[in-house]
């Protein structure tokens, strides 16, 4: 049996293979786990809590501004952080990436196709997974 920490440690190596993530078709491609050509937001968020790990290296469950590497702008972790502790929680930190996977999906049909993630709301959704 699969556990939870193998597949998260296989989607980190995953998302650190650097080329898959150059077309959005082959980031589909990567985490389409049921095999439709599209990503639901379970699938995002998979990919999102193993790069939530990823950017934690101290693995106090929290990513503060520096571990966040540029990801959000200041003003984007203010709105974020509804503790103010100045860090996100995963719970936060998956928040940020729904609200951000519901604006790259304007036909809300639950998925996002290559070209909803190649629009500008779709490579903003982008750069919490990478």
């Amino acid at each position: 049996m699969i556990s939870r920490l193998s597949v998260a440690l296989a989607l980190t190596i995953a998302l650190l293979s650097g080329p898959a993530w150059s077309a959005s078709g082959n980031v589909v491609k990567m985490f389409d786990t049921d095999n439709d050509g599209t990503l639901d937001l379970a699938e995002v968020k998979k990919v999102a809590a193993a790069m939530f790990a990823k950017l934690d290296p101290d693995h106090d469950g929290t990513l503060d501004a520096r571990e966040l590497r540029g990801r959000l702008t200041a003003k984007e972790l203010a709105a974020a952080d509804p503790d103010r502790d100045g860090t996100l929680t995963l719970d936060e930190y998956l928040s940020v990436v729904e609200q951000r996977f519901n604006a790259a999906n304007p036909d809300k049909d639950g998925t996002l196709d290559t070209k909803e993630l190649s629009a500008r709301a779709g490579r903003t959704l982008l750069r919490l997974l990478r």
